[in-house]
């Protein structure tokens, strides 16, 4: 009998102003599948807590809180989980996280801005990497969302975008403490969820981070 890993997947409903995250559950339950995943959907971020997030196997985080910072509180407990072994997977917007400063620095990039939503080429930096391997170099339409890296990170680039002529970061993990976290930007709406490629990232990332050291 297969153990099922628990999920929280955090996200904005009523306040999200682009990226609901009750538009993309049912795709992303049917990527993670019920058999191995055990998943919880929230806008509550309540659920930034020590406790509730020490019961997690896997966080994701595709908040939409541009302009709305969390707790300070919440903000600690999010990075104590990740740096004490909890595995976190940020998808496309769930970046905003970096409204606080701090998750900047545990996610180890902040988003810049995008140009408009278009058709881009996705290509692998790391193909042999468990999330990528395997994974074809794809298209697809996306907001292409800019990135400046911390100073203090050290990430393993994943995939690029081409966006006229120039190479963009598109995906990346990195260790924190004794906690691992991915980051991919495909993931504006449900169109993102449904491509094969983008499908079987998101299911190898929360594979990899939920596999033990």
């Amino acid at each position: 009998m297969t153990i099922q890993k628990h999920v929280l997947v955090l996200g904005d409903n009523a306040r999200a102003p682009y990226h609901p995250l009750i538009n993309i559950q049912e795709e992303l339950s049917a990527i993670l599948g019920e058999e191995q995943y055990e998943i919880s959907y929230t806008d509550n971020y309540n659920s930034l807590d020590a406790d509730i997030l020490h019961a997690c196997d896997l966080f994701i985080s595709y908040t939409d809180c541009w302009s709305l910072p969390i707790e300070t509180e919440q903000a600690a407990a999010l990075m104590q989980y990740v740096h004490q072994g909890g595995s976190l997977l940020v998808i496309h917007n769930g970046i905003s996280l970096q409204s606080r400063e701090e998750c900047v620095e545990l996610i180890g990039a902040r988003f810049t801005g995008h140009p408009d939503y278009q058709t881009l080429d996705f290509r692998f930096t790391h193909a042999e990497h468990p999330i990528t391997d395997g994974v074809e170099p794809f298209s697809l339409e996306e907001e292409p969302y800019m990135f400046e890296f911390h100073p203090a990170g050290s990430v393993n680039l994943l995939m690029e975008y081409v966006l006229e002529g120039q190479r963009y970061p598109a995906a990346w993990t990195d260790n924190r403490g004794k906690g691992r976290l991915v980051y991919l930007m495909p993931g504006h709406h449900k169109p993102s969820f449904l491509h094969p490629a983008s499908r079987q990232l998101i299911r190898n990332s929360a594979d990899w981070l939920t596999k033990p050291l």
